[in-house]
């Protein structure tokens, strides 16, 4: 994934907390970022530029600026020269400095976009991280219904018309949280993140066949209802099939995989009787003791294996005895 440089510019960079200026280098706004993370090489100033990584933005604060200033007249346009023979996207001034006319120029001729923005080096290298991680990110769009409960993001999919967004409604009932009905906007944040959200356009609705569309935040207020929620929990719903096997112990653990990252999934079968968003709660609940180290099945085989080594113990104890 890369990312234009063109794109930092306008309101999604306002909406960063950045609001780039740009400074120089019009002509180089298609160039391409294509790592997410900023470099901030001052010695590159002074010839050692070889740890400049291509694909990343530059970074100038005011130790770089001051620099420029103190250099001489002549030392100055050859290392800014030099440095913009280098293959980097752009340069990013922050503090609001107001930068050497040198670095401009240079700048102009190479062709490499100069942007200003009023915050400070750490809080901008921070917000320009973030953004190019989330704009870089890898995507998905996964047919389901995602969820907050209890504090973990539950993806529940399964085959249309299964009952996934009655299952969801009964959950917001019960003091749940919904993110996103029907269309589930997946991305990857970190490499093993999964970030869900739910389309602007489609946002708080839920589907509900014989009701038509309902708007959770106007039924239930804006505490039923988030924007986005990390994917921690996989349930997927199965029509119960007669004489098919269905894990009854959960000594097991299944694991679906997407974007790249392993999600703990956990089949559940549908039939009628079965309260299925009552059986979703208590999934996340089970997950939920399991990351803090209580696995039910697991405690309960351990304390069978240690009767049965007891018994065990107790006939070679009453055979020795007898011998």
């Amino acid at each position: 994934m890369s990312v234009p440089v063109a794109s930092l510019l306008g309101a999604r960079g306002a909406d960063a907390g950045l609001d780039f200026d740009l400074l120089a280098g019009a002509a180089g706004l298609e160039r391409v970022i294509t790592l997410p993370y900023a470099q901030k090489t001052g010695l590159a100033l002074a010839g050692f530029d070889e740890y400049l990584r291509p694909g990343r933005v530059l970074v100038f604060g005011e130790s770089e600026v001051r620099y420029l200033e103190r250099m001489g007249a002549d030392d100055r346009p050859r290392a800014l020269l030099q440095l913009f023979a280098r293959d980097f996207p752009c340069v990013v001034l922050t503090l609001g400095l107001e930068p050497p006319a040198d670095l401009l120029v240079e700048a102009e001729r190479a062709g490499v976009p100069v942007l200003r923005t009023r915050a400070t080096t750490p809080t901008a290298i921070a917000r320009l991280t973030l953004l190019l991680e989330d704009r870089m990110a890898a995507r998905e769009v996964l047919h389901g219904v995602l969820l907050d409960i209890l504090g973990l993001g539950v993806l529940i999919t399964g085959e249309s018309g299964i009952g996934k967004s009655e299952c969801a409604l009964d959950l917001v009932c019960r003091g749940h949280r919904l993110v996103a009905d029907d269309t589930v906007e997946v991305k990857v944040r970190g490499e093993s993140v999964l970030i869900g959200s739910c389309p602007e356009m489609t946002r708080h609705y839920v589907e509900i066949r014989g009701l038509g569309l309902v708007n959770v935040t106007d039924l239930f207020g804006v505490a039923a209802t988030r924007s986005s929620k990390r994917i921690e929990l996989v349930v997927q719903l199965e029509r119960w099939e007669m004489g098919r096997e269905y894990d009854r112990l959960g000594l097991t653990v299944e694991a679906s995989e997407l974007l790249g990252v392993a999600v703990p999934l956990i089949r559940m079968p549908v039939a009628p009787g079965r309260n299925v968003a009552m059986l979703v709660e208590v999934a996340a609940r089970n997950t939920l003791l399991r990351s803090h180290g209580r696995h039910a099945a697991r405690l309960l085989a351990g304390r069978l294996e240690d009767r049965l080594a007891r018994a065990a113990e107790r006939q070679d104890d009453a055979g020795l005895e007898e011998d």
